[in-house]
């Protein structure tokens, strides 16, 4: 990224105006973005996300951040002497662990964005799924993709059953920055943890958001030689998944950006959160960045 600071002002006042167009078109509308991987750990990048969602709602849009936080809760369960398990791409979760995943989330992660976002100029407010009742889980069923008849225990891993959306709407018709921790809560109130692609995707879905941002530490999907692939169908991601070039933690992603595609997101993007400003750079230039998923 070239300095700005050299750039002439009419060079500055070109590029602001070649923006003009996808504010116009975005004025208005709800961005989800799903924050994650070194974007949430490098402080340069960490200021340039927190600046980037500050200009995007200065400009009329709305955006909602979703946060995951695995690196963080793999430190915290070390200091524990616990080793976090994976299965599918999913943290198995004990009680103990989930006790872990809430403070970590809930608390450190959720108020670290919340704290930035703020001193960027803008005015965010972090929730759990607990609050106004904003996402109602119960406890994942994780069937072996090899025999349908064995299932996986993976603890307090939360399925979706419901997202009450009035909250993050109540907040941003008050020019507050929604912060979404991915922690569900159950019948009886206990917490489920909940992938937080999954969760961005739903609430993306739920609210109807213009865009679907996911922020990663790869350029996007790509293919078996290590190419970008700019732009996927169900049918290529099918193939994708069979071959076994999409696996791992990239499967909820994938599974759910697809979901919220075919259920009325204008479009879902996997960008690479390891390039500074990658969110201005998405949503307010004609630069395809990243991978771009399609329903059809």
């Amino acid at each position: 990224m070239t300095d700005s600071s050299c750039l002439a002002p009419t060079a500055k006042a070109e590029i602001l105006a070649q923006a003009l167009p996808y504010i116009r078109k975005f004025h208005g509308k709800t961005l989800v973005i799903k924050y994650g991987g070194n974007a949430m750990t490098d402080p340069t990048l960490q200021k340039a996300f927190a600046e980037d969602v500050v200009l995007l709602k200065l400009v009329g849009m709305n955006p909602v951040v979703v946060h995951g936080g695995g690196p963080q809760i793999e430190t915290a369960l070390k200091r524990l002497g616990k080793k976090g398990e994976f299965i599918q791409g999913m943290r198995v979760t004990d009680a103990e662990t989930m006790e872990v995943v809430e403070w970590v989330l809930g608390g450190e992660v959720q108020q670290d964005i919340v704290g930035l976002i703020n001193q960027a100029g803008g005015k965010a407010v972090g929730l759990t799924g607990r609050d106004g009742g904003l996402i109602r889980a119960r406890k994942l069923r994780m069937v072996d993709p090899n025999d349908p008849d064995k299932e996986h225990d993976v603890g307090q891993v939360g399925d979706i059953i419901g997202i009450d959306p009035s909250v993050v709407k109540a907040l941003q018709d008050d020019q507050f920055i929604p912060v979404v921790s991915p922690i569900g809560f159950g019948d009886d109130n206990e917490s489920y943890n909940i992938n937080a692609d999954v969760v961005a995707a739903k609430l993306a879905t739920v609210l109807r958001a213009e865009k679907l941002l996911m922020l990663t530490n790869i350029p996007g999907v790509l293919d078996k030689q290590g190419q970008l692939l700019p732009e996927l169908t169900m049918k290529r991601i099918d193939e994708l998944v069979a071959d076994g070039t999409i696996s791992g933690g990239m499967l909820p992603k994938i599974a759910g950006a697809l979901d919220a595609a075919r259920s009325g997101v204008n479009s879902v993007h996997i960008i690479d959160g390891r390039v500074p400003h990658a969110l201005l750079l998405e949503i307010l230039t004609e630069q395809a960045f990243g991978t771009m998923i399609r329903s059809h």
